[in-house]
């Protein structure tokens, strides 16, 4: 049965995920907001979680300026997914780190090999 939080409660949960970000980690990340959304976008019904913005090793010394990049984390799937609150704070966990390692520039391919896919 999937889990089934208010948006608040949800919400303590990705910001869960995020303080465990190693702060050696943490403090590289720039000029980045997270998100939370109900839905993903319409033609991606499944997807848990967004990077929107340019990888740290794609900007280049004329970049600056920019709206914040965002990840969106998406409440609707993730709960959908998880049959306990343990489940649910393990793969918003995952999204979380998932989609700042893309911030960092690492791909999909890459995230599967390190067990983040």
């Amino acid at each position: 049965m999937p889990v089934d939080l208010d948006r608040e409660a949800f919400e303590r949960i990705v910001d869960a995920a995020l303080d465990s970000v190693p702060d050696e980690l943490a403090r590289l990340v720039h000029n980045v907001v997270v998100l939370v959304e109900d839905e993903p976008p319409e033609d991606e019904p499944d997807l848990l979680g967004l990077y929107d913005g340019v990888a740290l090793t794609e900007r280049g010394f004329d970049y600056g300026g920019v709206l914040p990049d965002r990840i969106f984390v998406f409440r609707r799937p993730l709960q959908e997914m998880c049959d306990s609150l343990e489940e649910l704070e393990d793969e918003v966990h995952m999204t979380v780190v998932h989609e700042i390692a893309h911030h960092f520039g690492i791909d999909d391919a890459a995230l599967h090999a390190l067990g983040y896919g």
